[in-house]
Parts: structure tokens; C-alpha cells; sequence
């Protein structure tokens, strides 16, 4: 009797099993006098499936982490470098950040993307290789931008051994060092107004520029006279191979990757490549802004873009840039132009995605952004060749030799 006495009561009568408290989780099946304790704590109500939810919803959070952690996420010089820039926007930072040391990386990566003024900024990274020292690795495969996995593989592995610092460029779409086990380095790159772009390959694959007259055969020996002369607006309203989609999906594979969906015009493929502009590219400028561009290269890489501008801006220098002019071309019509827009719908909300990266950047540094109304349609115009045409490939030309021979001195 006094045993029982000592068994504590409970309001459905007989003896609590847990005198201090039921334990976390609830009480097995059965024990009804527990869920009856719990209405009186609401907020502590939950059941086994809302548990194994909540576990089930905590392991894959902690998978994905680790999946990224091994995947090797942005590349630490990026990480330093958004530390270095801070938080604040132009809204509360209308300054330059204060002074203080840039981290350098030693593994730089400038994968161009066709007819964006690439041969402008390697000509200059020839010159300044010399002046800095560094080891400017190129190649000379110019149109394989898509690889096999082993040829990921071999490319990165090759990229990776090279002597540092280093900065590497080719027209190859992303390569995602991490996936194979290397250090992912800092990417640069440069793009342009799409439908700009797509008419300065288009004429310049036919009639070349004023380096030769001849130049154009020489890139394109087969193809037809019909094709050569195929009048723009009838390859475009007609939709020639050339002129339609998949063709002027162009821009984005550079920054989306080797993945087979990254060529397939389309949402998969634009967040992507937008994620990867976030997270392993140090700049992407626009070619419209190309002294902007320069001037925050030589900000962001001094190792390596230190006096680029000076350079850029040497009338020596821009005299080159007159030969390169696109000849014989022409604008489409209205019609035209707007077909091409339609087609070309997500390149458009890629650029804009990267010009407006670039002006928060600007912004940052105190750089005035151009003042302009956003267009309701995009605006085509002709560009001046200093700021948009490239300058003679110094590995066929000879001409220009003198040139670099002024800024070894």
C-alpha cells in the first residue's frame, strides 16, 4: 500500500510513467493521458510524420552542403574579393571603397566569345605579359568550343600545370575545374549587344575587313558565291540555318558550360549561366563600355592589366583598330531586326542580366554610368571600330610587330 502511495497520479489515472516529463517526441502508441498533457503546450504538438519530415528535410540540407563544399564552390579569390568590395551599393557608398589590399589570384581564365572584341584585349594582354611577367597561355584552336569529357579533362589538366601566375584564354565554352578535382580559377570575359554581334560575324565571315581583300576567302574558302552574297533580311525573314535558332544561341553556352542543355535555347540554360556569372566570374563587361571595362580590370588584376588603358588609348594603338573594319556591311530592316530580337529573346535577358551586373560594379567605384532611358526595344546601331572592332590578329600579321616593340622599351 504505501509503495502505491509513493507512484505518483496522473489525471487519467494510475502511475505516470514519466515523473519528470515525457520524453521529446511524445509518448509511443497508446498512452493517450501524454497527447491530452500535450493540448496544454500547443505549440509543442507534432506528430512522427512531422518529425521525420523535419530530420528527412535537415539530412538532405546537410548533403547538399557537403556536395557543394566538395564540388568546390566559388573560388576563394572570389570570396576575398566580395569581401573586399563589401555589401553597400551606390545608394549608401557614392566612394570608392576604402583603400585596402586586393587579393591576387594566380589563375586567371579569359574564355572570349567570338566577334566581342577578344583580338582587342589579347592583343593588349601580349604587351602587358611582357611588361608584368606573367605567363599568358593561348591557343591555337579557335573553333572547338564544346569538349568530350576527356577532352575537359585533358584541357583543365593541361591549364592547371601551367607556370603561375597564369592567365588563360581560348574561345571554349565554361570548364568547371572542380568537377576534375582542380583549383576552379577566377574567369573574365567580355560580351556585347547580341544582335550586334550576330551582324558583325555574319559580314565579316563573308567580305572580311580592310586588312585584305582576300581575308574573308581565307577564313571561308567553300563557302558559295549564292551564300556569300545571301542578302540579310532574306536570310533572316526566310530563316536560313544561319539566321535561326539554334545558330544565334550563342553567347550563353560561353558562361552556362559543357553540359548538353546548355546549348538548347531556353530558361535551363540562361539560370545557369546567370549562376555562373555569380559565382566564378570576376568580370563580365560589356564591349559597349570597353575603356570601363579596362579600367576595372586594371582595378581588379593590377598583376596583370596594370597601364592597360594607357595602352588602349595610345593613337598609335587605335590607329591599328581602323583595319578591322567590317566591310560592306549592311542594317536589316525594322522587320528584320525584330524577328532577329525575338529569336534572340534570351540572349537579350542574359545581357541585360550582365550590363546590369557591370553599372552595380561601376557604381561601387565611383565610375558615372552612362545616362540613358532603358529602351522599350532594344536600339541596333552601327559601332565605332574603336570601341567594338578588333584589331589585326597579331599571329597572321606582322605589321603590327612594331607596335609591341614601342611598350617593351
Amino acid at each position: 500500500m504505501k509503495k502505491q502511495q509513493q507512484q505518483q497520479q496522473h489525471p487519467g489515472g494510475g502511475a505516470d510513467p514519466w515523473p519528470h516529463g515525457a520524453p521529446l517526441g511524445g509518448a509511443p502508441p497508446g498512452l493517450g493521458s501524454w497527447k491530452r498533457r500535450v493540448s496544454l503546450l500547443p505549440f509543442l504538438r507534432f506528430s512522427l510524420r512531422d518529425y521525420g519530415f523535419c530530420m528527412a528535410t535537415l539530412l538532405v540540407f546537410c548533403l547538399g552542403s557537403l556536395f557543394y563544399q566538395l564540388g568546390g564552390g566559388p573560388p576563394r579569390f572570389l570570396l576575398d574579393l566580395r569581401q573586399y568590395l563589401g555589401n553597400s551599393t551606390y545608394l549608401d557608398d557614392h566612394g570608392p571603397p576604402p583603400s585596402k589590399v586586393l587579393p591576387f589570384p594566380s589563375q586567371v581564365v579569359y574564355n572570349r566569345v567570338g566577334k566581342c572584341g577578344s583580338r582587342t584585349v589579347v592583343l593588349l594582354l601580349r604587351i602587358l605579359s611582357e611588361k608584368h611577367g606573367f605567363n599568358l597561355v593561348t591557343s591555337d584552336i579557335h573553333n572547338k568550343t564544346r569538349l568530350t569529357k576527356n577532352e575537359q579533362m585533358e584541357l583543365i589538366k593541361n591549364i592547371s600545370t601551367a607556370e603561375q601566375p597564369y592567365l588563360f584564354t581560348r574561345h571554349v565554352h565554361f570548364l568547371n575545374f572542380s568537377r576534375f578535382g582542380g583549383d576552379q580559377p577566377a574567369y573574365i570575359n567580355i560580351i556585347r549587344d547580341p544582335v550586334n554581334r550576330f551582324l558583325s560575324n555574319y559580314f565579316f565571315r563573308r567580305f572580311g575587313d580592310w586588312r585584305g581583300e582576300q581575308n574573308h576567302m581565307i577564313r571561308t574558302p567553300s563557302m558559295r558565291q549564292e551564300e556569300r552574297y545571301l542578302d540579310i533580311n532574306e536570310c533572316i525573314l526566310e530563316s536560313y540555318p544561319e539566321c535561326s535558332n539554334p545558330r544565334l544561341f550563342y553567347i550563353i553556352p560561353y558562361f552556362c558550360g559543357q553540359h548538353p542543355r546548355c546549348r538548347e535555347p531556353g530558361e535551363w540554360a540562361l539560370e545557369r549561366a546567370k549562376l555562373n556569372v555569380n559565382e566564378n566570374f570576376l568580370l563580365v563587361g560589356i564591349l559597349e563600355e570597353l575603356e570601363d571595362v579596362l579600367l576595372l580590370l586594371e582595378r581588379f588584376l593590377p598583376h596583370y592589366f596594370k597601364g592597360v588603358l594607357s595602352i588602349y588609348k595610345d593613337p598609335e594603338h587605335r590607329k591599328l583598330g581602323n583595319m578591322t573594319v567590317t566591310v560592306k556591311k549592311t542594317v536589316p530592316s525594322p522587320e528584320a531586326v525584330q524577328t532577329l530580337y525575338q529569336r534572340m529573346r534570351h540572349e537579350y535577358e542574359f545581357y541585360h542580366y550582365v550590363k546590369e551586373q557591370f553599372h552595380l560594379l561601376k557604381r561601387k567605384f565611383g565610375l558615372k554610368p552612362r545616362a540613358s532611358r532603358p529602351p522599350l526595344r532594344p536600339q541596333f546601331f552601327i559601332p565605332s571600330p574603336l570601341e567594338t572592332e578588333e584589331p589585326i590578329d597579331d599571329e597572321q600579321q606582322d605589321a603590327e610587330k612594331w607596335l609591341e616593340d614601342i611598350y617593351k622599351r
